[in-house]
């Protein structure tokens, strides 16, 4: 299910099995982020109106491609992969970016990295565990923990993103 704008998100089917649901209210999360984020321009986007917060809708949609990968690809796949935006030197990265980041790259490389968290998720079975070495602290987790992590994660953030898209022009909306 491609990613829609606030106007055109799909409620998730309160009918459906488990995993239609978790693939349903994640897309709505997701959904919901981009909505919060249509229409801004590329300074709107950047800025960090609640003070002293340093969030910003560029930051927290950097922060979620970072989240993405980590969880669906690096901890469920075992993939050795680079940070996107971290460093040993800057753990919030994500979160601090330059002249040079732009929101056209970061939109791309986010819903890049969900395509590739639905393509890892997909045909797995929530029961699927991943191996102890792929967590720092060699915990393991089940598919299924992680997609409600995820949808945790968002809702947590798009509380953020509607904070920081009231502030910036007013809008609001859940």
């Amino acid at each position: 299910m491609p990613i829609t704008s606030g106007s055109h998100r799909e409620e998730p089917s309160t009918t459906a099995d488990e995993r239609e649901t978790l693939d349903g209210w994640l897309d709505y999360q997701r959904s919901t982020l981009a909505w919060k984020c249509e229409g801004l321009d590329e300074e709107q986007l950047r800025s960090t109106p609640l003070a002293p917060s340093g969030l910003s809708l560029l930051g927290l949609v950097r922060h979620l491609a970072e989240v993405e990968r980590y969880w669906f690809r690096e901890i469920m796949l075992g993939e050795d992969l680079p940070e996107l935006y971290v460093t040993e030197e800057d753990a919030d990265g994500d979160f601090h970016f330059t002249g040079a980041d732009t929101w056209a790259e970061a939109e791309r490389v986010w819903r890049t990295e969900i395509g590739l968290a639905r393509k890892a998720a997909a045909g797995r079975s929530l029961d699927l565990r991943s191996r102890p070495e792929s967590h720092h602290r060699g915990e393991v987790f089940s598919l299924r923990w992680v997609y409600t992590h995820m949808i945790e994660e968002y809702a947590r953030h798009n509380g953020h993103a509607d904070l920081l898209r009231e502030h910036i022009d007013g809008a609001t909306g859940e």
